[in-house]
């Protein structure tokens, strides 16, 4: 198994490559920016890439997902909820100061409880709107682990202040869905350092009762 998460583009977003060196195939979660810089490990690792998965159709998570797409031919997978946001492309743009990116409706719909990945490394759909009314994590539960977008960070939970956010749906979603998982499940979140859902469920000060 092949696991990289590194951080993309003028927000550090963190873009994760999840390969199956044994089948040459791989995903991408969240090429917000710096798609050279993706293809080029791509390339250096073999990999063909299956699909471009999105958390959320924010600029820093899906900026650079049409041009990754022209780049291997993967298809993009984003929850049709987040249609709305992809329209508002100049508007967040304009909001950190970046030329807007060319973006295009998703391939596939992410839809909770699908299943999606690489045939050896599944991950489970979770629909987890708050953050954004698309948001989903991600479940590898044969890795133990979870994509979390921009929902929970370490020791924080992501902001609600922009269109489609909303903060009792996204403690909601955090109560109902992650914290469901077990506490050993390492959480990549959309930004910052990795932690797990037993050290959020004992430490982050939003989830306290």
């Amino acid at each position: 198994m092949i696991l990289e998460t590194f951080p993309v583009g003028p927000l550090q977003c963190n873009c994760t490559l999840l390969g199956d060196e044994a089948a040459g195939e791989a995903i991408v979660i969240d090429p917000g920016d710096e798609v050279d810089r993706i293809q080029r490990r791509l390339l250096a690792l073999g990999l063909k890439l299956k699909q471009i998965l999105i958390t959320h159709g924010h600029i820093d998570h899906v900026g650079g997902a049409l041009k990754l797409k022209r780049l291997t031919g993967a298809p993009i997978l984003l929850n049709e909820n987040d249609l709305a946001l992809l329209q508002m492309m100049n508007e967040q743009a304009a909001w950190i100061g970046v030329p807007t990116p060319e973006v295009a409706p998703p391939d596939e719909a992410l839809a909770d409880s699908q299943l999606v990945g690489l045939e050896k490394f599944p991950a489970r759909v979770m629909h987890t709107p708050g953050h954004t009314q698309g948001s989903v994590c991600l479940h590898f539960a044969p890795l133990n682990m979870v994509i979390a977008g921009d929902t929970l960070f370490a020791g924080s939970i992501g902001r609600t202040d922009l269109p489609g956010g909303d903060s009792d749906q996204i403690l909601d979603s955090i109560h109902s869905r992650l914290l469901k998982l077990p506490d050993e499940t390492k959480v990549i979140p959309g930004h910052g350092p990795a932690t797990t859902i037993g050290s959020e469920r004992r430490t982050n000060p939003f989830l306290k009762p």
